[in-house]
C-alpha cells in the first residue's frame, strides 16, 4: 500500500511575515499519520520554515537544487548536499516552469535528479505536456520521454528513493484541471513504462498530479487506483485549502 504524499510548492510566493502566518496555520492542522506532508518554499524562507514547522508533521523540501551534488563554484546555485545541511527532505526537479522559463532540458533534469539523490534529498521529478502537445495527442509519448531521460541517467533501481508528479502544463496556475479520468491515463502509464524495467519499483512508486488541485477536486482526483496524492501549488498557500486537500488523500 502506498503512503499519499501531499507537498505544497510555493514557488516565489511570501513574506517574512505572510511566510510566519502561514507555518503558523500549518501548525494548527490536524493531519492524519495516514498521509505524508511536505511544503516547498522559496530558498530565502527554507530556515525560516523548517525551524517553524519543527516537530509537527510537516516536513520541508526546496524547489530546486543545482546539477552540482556537493559546493562548487556556482554562483547563485544551491546544492543538494546543502539543502540536506538545512534539514530539507525533498526536493522539486524538473517543475515546467524551469522547463520553459529558464530551458531547462531533459538532460539538465537528469543531471539535478542524480545530484539530488548523491546529497541526500528525495527528488519529485516533475512531468507534463503542454496544451499544444494534449492537442496533438502526444501527452503519453513527451511524458514518456521526460522520464526516459533520467531512467537512462539513474537506472530504475534508483527511483526507489523518488516520487514522481504528473502537472500537465496547461493546468498549473491556469484554474483548470484535469479531468481525474485523463490524469489516471497518464499516471497508469508512466507505472507501466516503470514496470517495463522492475515491477517492484513500478508497484511501490509514489505518482502524484498537480494542476490547480483544489478541495472540491482533490478526492476524486486521489480515488484513482495510480494518483497517490498530489504536487500542489496555489491551494497550498492557505493553510485551511491545503489542509482539507491532505484530509481527501487519507480518505
Amino acid at each position: 500500500m502506498r503512503r499519499p504524499l501531499v507537498a505544497g510548492n510555493w514557488k516565489m510566493h511570501g513574506t517574512c511575515a505572510s511566510v510566519a502566518e502561514l507555518v503558523e496555520g500549518l501548525r494548527q492542522l490536524q493531519l492524519s499519520d495516514a498521509v505524508e506532508v511536505a511544503v516547498m518554499p522559496s530558498f530565502v524562507h527554507l530556515a525560516a520554515v523548517e525551524a517553524g514547522l519543527r516537530g509537527s508533521r510537516v516536513e520541508v523540501g526546496a524547489q530546486d537544487c543545482s546539477v552540482e551534488a556537493g559546493q562548487a563554484a556556482r554562483t547563485g546555485e544551491v546544492s543538494a548536499s546543502q539543502l540536506a545541511d538545512m534539514q530539507c527532505r525533498w526536493v522539486l526537479v524538473g517543475h515546467s516552469e524551469r522547463r520553459s522559463l529558464l530551458g531547462e532540458s531533459d538532460a539538465v533534469v537528469a543531471g539535478k535528479f542524480a545530484a539530488a539523490l548523491q546529497g541526500g534529498l528525495v527528488p519529485v521529478l516533475c512531468v507534463g505536456e503542454t496544451l499544444q502537445e494534449r492537442e496533438a495527442g502526444e501527452t503519453l509519448a513527451v511524458v514518456g520521454r521526460q522520464v526516459e531521460r533520467v531512467l537512462d541517467e539513474v537506472g530504475v533501481e534508483n527511483f526507489a528513493r523518488a516520487v514522481i508528479a504528473y502537472e500537465p502544463v496547461w493546468a498549473i496556475g491556469s484554474g483548470l484541471s484535469a479531468t481525474a479520468e485523463q490524469a489516471q491515463e497518464v499516471h497508469a502509464a508512466i507505472r507501466a513504462q516503470l514496470a517495463s524495467k522492475s515491477q517492484s519499483v513500478a508497484g511501490a512508486m509514489r505518482i502524484l498530479y498537480g494542476g490547480s488541485v483544489k478541495p472540491s477536486s482533490a478526492a476524486e482526483l486521489f480515488g484513482m487506483p495510480d494518483i497517490d496524492g498530489g504536487l500542489i501549488g496555489g491551494a497550498s498557500l492557505n493553510a485551511d485549502d491545503f489542509g482539507a486537500i491532505c484530509r481527501a488523500a487519507g480518505c
